[in-house]
């Protein structure tokens, strides 16, 4: 695909040629005849082909078949947040099946959003804890076998979140102030010493509005330390 075909100069006669090829595509996911002037599916999917000009950037690959991606994963989102499925009329076997296969895409994108927004948020933890000389094994590696052990750091790290001035000198410092955990806790010295990567580590994921996977992970509830 020649670049200057996709430049922004040529754009709107580009899309205008290629508007047959457009509403091939939604109609394929659709499985229904479609209207431009009444139906949001081509209104999605033209702004899902101008996308893929904007960002088509390797020669190498196929551009077409590089739209028809971006002009199905666009429906599929907007069907998503729409809940809202395509009215299929199946004629055969063979129509069903296609659909059955559409339906299956809709949840294979769903868990490719979800493992991409697992993975950014995994590498922002990870970036994170790096300022702390830590890493995300640490968690693993520091995590009592003991299920009252870890719901005991856990309560603690839990207090730890709600008093300001300690996630202020965690921030700070990088350390966990190990004095005033225990006397805002009431735990002994020996258990926070033992157990310090834990509960900073606990500290830091509970803090932060940006690691709901994580604390799905560690099975915490999102808002459990609002409480």
């Amino acid at each position: 695909m020649n670049a200057a075909m996709l430049s922004l100069e040529n754009r709107d006669r580009f899309i205008e040629d290629n508007k047959a090829f457009i509403y091939t595509t939604a109609y394929n996911v659709c499985k229904r005849k479609l209207s431009w002037e009444n139906d949001d599916e081509l209104s999605v999917s033209l702004i899902a082909f101008n996308n893929a000009c904007e960002n088509y950037s390797n020669e190498k690959v196929n551009f077409y078949g590089y739209a028809k991606v971006i002009i199905r994963n666009a429906l599929i989102d907007y069907f998503r947040k729409m809940s809202r499925t395509p009215v299929v009329i199946f004629d055969n076997e063979e129509e069903e099946f296609e659909y059955i296969d559409y339906k299956n895409s809709i949840d294979n994108y769903e868990l490719e959003t979800e493992n991409k927004k697992r993975a950014e948020e995994i590498g922002l933890f990870t970036k994170e804890l790096k300022e702390y000389k830590l890493d995300f094994n640490s968690l693993v590696k520091a995590s009592p076998s003991h299920k009252d052990t870890r719901d005991s750091l856990l309560n603690i790290a839990f207090a730890c979140v709600r008093e300001k001035s300690i996630i202020t000198y965690i921030k700070q410092k990088k350390l966990l102030p190990v004095k005033e955990i225990m006397l805002l806790t009431g735990s002994n010295r020996k258990l926070i010493e033992k157990w310090r990567k834990y509960i900073l580590i606990l500290t830091l994921i509970l803090s932060n509005a940006e690691y709901p996977y994580i604390k799905s992970y560690l099975n915490i509830k999102v808002g459990e330390c609002n409480e």
